[in-house]
């Protein structure tokens, strides 16, 4: 169960810094709180911001076993980095191609569930989410109860723009997904992901935006939740 918390006014959130934001969560729910890596630019930063306040943090991360190379590569050199190991969460085996002829049930069985795992001991995450992904993302709050989980979701950088992610990135010479250079702006699975800006390239040529990780998106207001979880 979620500690209570008495949640400062919205204004004071959003005068908040992505370090002020983290530091506040780690604070509230010390142990309680991990952040979601799919190693994409954004938690790149977020995992040098997160490590630099606690360097026993926790960090979990889906392994759908259809990654990309950089991908793992990169999970690799961020365990090395930061002497940490990523809490691994894997759905069951799916079918070949099954991402093709029921790519719902793909999602729900190789992201949705193994992500509902890993946040049953948690009472907040963390996720590299920012307004101008996409429009489905316009509305996120920098925190806010995910009442899709039952629990606080914190989206540090949600007002970052990509150029202020990459200046981070370049100011603290931080390790970042190679596929990046090769114009995918947003990373995935192999199979389901080609070059494109901002989520352009996840499903490409399907109504799909989101993976189903993401349900709720914008989360609710505070006093849908009583001001408190619970």
């Amino acid at each position: 169960m979620a500690t209570s918390l008495q949640l400062p006014s919205e204004a004071e959130i959003e005068a908040m810094s992505a370090e002020d934001v983290l530091r506040y969560v780690l604070e509230q729910f010390p142990g309680k709180v991990a952040l979601a890596s799919s190693f994409q630019k954004e938690e790149t930063v977020l995992l040098d911001l997160l490590f630099g306040l606690e360097p026993k943090a926790r960090v979990f991360a889906i392994d759908t076993h259809y990654l990309f190379p950089d991908t793992y590569e990169l999970w690799r050199e961020v365990e090395e980095r930061y002497d940490t190991k990523v809490e691994v969460f894997e759905g069951a085996p799916v079918e070949e191609g099954l991402w093709e002829t029921k790519p719902d049930l793909y999602l729900a069985i190789a992201k949705v569930e193994p992500l509902n795992r890993a946040l049953l001991d948690l009472d907040c995450w963390v996720t590299g989410i920012r307004r101008d992904q996409s429009p489905t993302r316009a509305n996120a709050p920098k925190l806010g109860w995910d009442a899709t989980h039952e629990l606080w979701k914190a989206n540090p950088l949600a007002d970052w723009s990509d150029e202020q992610v990459w200046s981070a990135i370049r100011e603290r010479g931080l390790p970042y997904n190679a596929l990046h250079d090769r114009g995918y702006a947003s990373i995935g699975d192999t199979h389901s992901t080609i070059p494109g800006a901002g989520r352009e390239g996840r499903w490409a040529g399907t109504d799909k935006t989101e993976c189903g990780l993401h349900t709720g998106i914008g989360s609710t207001e505070p006093e849908a939740a009583g001001g408190q979880s619970s």
